[in-house]
């Protein structure tokens, strides 16, 4: 893994941490674990949870491409029975390494 992260840091791509809420159907619709599902095919890291306002929200970590397309797929995709009205994105910085182990799934 170590050298999968001087790879991506040797094309210039960094490493960055998103805040992240989605709005619509996104709950008991296995919302959360289709997201898990993307972000883990992706390489991200970070965890995502339900809100008491049937929303699913989260940290995603990663390469900038990468957070981009998860972007994009919490955006217009989902999950197949989900019914997505709005996701949005906030807190975004840089990161030198990463926080997490893997991408899970808060209770």
């Amino acid at each position: 893994m170590y050298l999968r992260f001087l790879y991506i840091k040797a094309m210039g791509d960094r490493l960055v941490s998103v805040d992240f809420e989605v709005f619509g159907r996104v709950q008991g619709v296995f919302f959360r674990k289709y997201t898990q599902q993307e972000a883990t095919k992706l390489g991200l890291r970070g965890w995502c949870m339900n809100t008491e306002k049937d929303t699913v929200k989260g940290v995603m970590e990663g390469p900038t491409v990468q957070v981009s397309q998860m972007k994009n797929w919490l955006k217009k995709v989902g999950s197949p029975s989900s019914r997505i009205e709005n996701a949005v994105f906030g807190n975004e910085h840089d990161i030198s390494s990463y926080t997490f182990d893997k991408f899970s799934i808060k209770r």
